[in-house]
């Protein structure tokens, strides 16, 4: 479990990074919406698991874009840096959150599965006609 101070050095570093990515990374490579959905603290704050989330057209430009990002960390870290009021900047790592797209793929199948529930439904009402 986190704690406060964690979850607070967290918080920084995901809005510091979110905005690198955002406004301030100029590769061409990048394409899509990328967002950042989480951030692990260790307990001694020197490293930062970074979750992000992309959307592209395909897995290709999804690859490419994370291969962007990732190339682009010590250029994200030294912006984390000047955000960060502590005594070291944490090492930044990334990961492709898989959490987020398996929800998203589950929910589709929810609305999927109730769209043909309310089909089935709306057959069976039917009035035969005599």
């Amino acid at each position: 479990m986190a704690t406060r101070r964690q979850e607070k050095v967290a918080r920084v570093v995901k809005e510091a990074v979110s905005n690198a990515i955002s406004y301030h990374l100029n590769d061409p490579r990048i394409e899509g919406f990328v967002s950042v959905t989480r951030v692990e603290m260790t307990p001694d704050l020197r490293n930062a698991n970074i979750y992000v989330s992309i959307f592209g057209k395909d897995q290709a430009s999804q690859n490419k874009t994370f291969d962007a990002i990732k190339h682009a960390k010590s250029r994200i870290q030294s912006m984390l840096a000047e955000k960060l009021y502590s005594k070291f900047c944490p090492v930044l790592h990334f990961f492709v959150d898989e959490k987020f797209k398996k929800t998203i793929e589950t929910l589709k199948l929810i609305d999927q599965a109730s769209h043909e529930h309310k089909k089935n439904d709306a057959l069976d009402h039917e009035v035969p006609e005599h």
